[in-house]
């Protein structure tokens, strides 16, 4: 069993495509590469950790895609996540989370990023500024998990570690 990170998918919306510049011609398109990447590269007895922004279309269409994704799937709602928790555990997500959370008592998942020192014990993986140049897509202490900056494909939490941890063996902290 592998855990995958992934943020901002967006399923269904148009705007997303144009706002962000992605590379498609609509949100249909959009829709069938990202389900197409998700599934390379999870497993049915995987985890992914959605990091908020999953979807903006209808719940039986987001119920639809959701059927189509491999691996046992959590939500950490994002600011377009508005369907109930009921209703996306009905959707097919295990367990939805309003607040952050900490994976593997190092990770703490976000929809925003949030402030994390060197000096802290923990990384922030993070979603919600897409491709944002004002950010790097990780650094000491966080990763953005946005599908801009992961090639548009859940990446594997091992990924995540060793790039965190190359960073960190750069520079001792005292």
């Amino acid at each position: 069993m592998k855990t995958f990170l992934i943020a901002d998918t967006h399923f269904g919306d148009e705007n997303i495509v144009k706002y962000e510049q992605r590379p498609f011609e609509n949100a249909t398109e959009m829709t069938e590469r990202l389900i197409e990447n998700w599934n390379s590269v999870v497993d049915t007895n995987d985890v992914v950790f959605v990091v908020g922004d999953y979807s903006n279309l209808s719940f039986e269409k987001t119920k639809q895609i959701t059927s189509r994704l491999n691996g046992k799937k959590y939500l950490v709602r994002g600011n377009h996540d508005l369907f109930s928790i009921k209703e996306y555990q009905d959707m097919g997500f295990e367990t939805v989370y309003d607040y952050p959370v900490i994976v593997n008592k190092y990770f703490i998942l976000s929809h925003e990023p949030i402030y994390v020192n060197k000096l802290m014990p923990y990384v922030n993986i993070y979603g919600h500024i897409h491709n944002n140049p004002n950010y790097n897509t990780y650094s000491f202490c966080g990763h953005c998990v946005s599908v801009e900056k992961i090639d548009y494909t859940p990446i594997n939490i091992e990924e995540v570690n060793r790039r965190i941890l190359s960073i960190r063996n750069k520079f001792e902290v005292d």
